[in-house]
């Protein structure tokens, strides 16, 4: 394998994300991810051309969606001789595409790639139960129709009743957000500190919107330009009148619809390259990956679900020699607002950052201008597969918006773990 080389990201682009059966609820997710491959094909004028690998990630999808990456990469205006691949990591999908790429880039296995992902909480793969699956099989398999009708002897009305897609972990039963209620109490998370940081997001996302910032990031599909998700007239009055969404019943809840990202339809990817590459086909090099890192907890022993992500990021930041001061811009997913406060106070807390982090102090504190400067999941949703490739496009923006810098990306998952990564100009 050869000597690790420098990974450059180019850029992205997405589709604007849209509520859960709204304007892209016909659409699936080879639909949404032709659209913002052919949209990234056309940002960087890549028609016909080759490249290494597409890696493109899907949560929820169906089983006839075999290879998102390489389908939709057929379909996207590169050379059919580009190779597609199709990861799921939750949350940290398309974060986790990138770094599959940026490996390859970095080892010269190849000079150019692409990495994001699509997810539909709309379109979602609605099967029959085990006992009727049995029945048809069998009856598939059968020879003749005698053999046929023989499967469905005994068949009742109930087998016809659905199986939707879990919402809830595995291990517990209990949702993200059930999961995140819990992990709110456990660090005193206050239901006004949560309406606060939600309602920043959304007012951040508008301003960046009114500015321009997106005009080369967010390309319209379907009629919509914008995420339809963000409210930008919002009040911290009308926030503070939600009733908590998971914990219904102690009086203690604080989760609410608002402080919590939506169920998101949508698709992001970027392109990433050598320097070599960059500088022979004339593009400029908006950063540098520098790393990144995955770490997991024991969530079902009772560390929080969404923790892991204060577990990778010192790991990461002794690796390379850095603290948790050292960057210009904090890109954290906003899964819901408690979550991000949970981290922050995790990062700041002596015992926590001794006990559980081995460290001799704790991380200290980030300065709130810094963190997701532009908004986040919380304004603009999160189609979970999606949400990592717009986070390092909107902070490679940045970084060339400030001239220089570094930026600390944070992503949450499903099933206990962490996806973080470090960006650099």
């Amino acid at each position: 394998m050869r000597p690790v080389r420098p990974v450059a990201v180019l850029g992205g682009v997405r589709i604007p994300f849209c509520r859960q059966n709204t304007a892209y609820a016909d659409v699936g997710n080879l639909g949404m991810s032709v659209r913002t491959l052919g949209a990234l094909v056309e940002k960087f004028g890549l028609h016909g051309a080759q490249l290494g690998e597409v890696a493109m990630g899907a949560v929820i999808k169906h089983s006839s969606d075999w290879n998102l990456g390489r389908e939709a990469a057929l379909s996207s205006g590169l050379s059919p001789l580009t190779p597609g691949i199709t990861m799921q990591r939750a949350c940290g999908t398309s974060l986790d595409t990138i770094v599959h790429v940026a490996g390859k880039i970095a080892t010269g296995q190849i000079e150019a790639g692409i990495g994001g992902g699509s997810d539909t909480t709309s379109d979602v793969p609605i099967v029959y139960g085990r006992s009727l699956r049995r029945r048809l099989l069998s009856a598939a398999m059968g020879k003749t129709t005698q053999d046929k009708l023989r499967a469905f002897k005994g068949f009742h009305l109930r087998e016809l009743k659905p199986d939707f897609p879990g919402v809830a972990e595995p291990r517990t039963g209990k949702s993200m957000g059930e999961h995140c209620e819990d992990m709110a109490k456990e660090w005193n998370i206050a239901r006004d500190s949560q309406d606060e940081w939600a309602l920043s997001s959304h007012q951040k996302l508008a301003a960046a919107y009114e500015r321009g910032f997106f005009d080369d990031l967010v390309v319209s599909f379907r009629g919509v330009a914008r995420d339809n998700i963000l409210r930008a007239d919002s009040t911290l009055a009308k926030l503070a009148s939600l009733k908590p969404a998971f914990d219904k019943t102690s009086g203690r809840g604080t989760l609410t619809a608002a402080n919590s990202t939506p169920l998101t339809d949508g698709a992001a990817a970027c392109l990433l390259a050598s320097d070599e590459w960059a500088a022979r086909h004339n593009h400029e090099v908006l950063c540098y990956l520098r790393d990144a890192h995955v770490a997991a907890v024991d969530f079902v022993h009772g560390e929080g679900l969404l923790m892991a992500p204060t577990v990778a990021v010192p790991e990461m930041l002794r690796r390379n020699g850095l603290t948790l001061q050292d960057f210009d811009i904090y890109e954290i997913h906003e899964a819901f607002a408690a979550q991000v406060l949970c981290t922050l106070r995790a990062w700041e807390n002596q015992d926590y950052c001794r006990n559980r982090l081995g460290l001799d102090a704790p991380l200290g504190r980030i300065d709130p201008a810094r963190i997701n400067p532009v908004g986040s999941s919380l304004a603009a949703g999160h189609p979970f597969a999606a949400t990592g490739a717009r986070i390092v496009a909107t902070a490679a923006k940045q970084l060339k918006e400030r001239g220089g810098g570094r930026a600390l990306i944070s992503i949450c998952t499903a099933g206990g773990m962490g996806v973080v990564a470090i960006l650099e100009r």
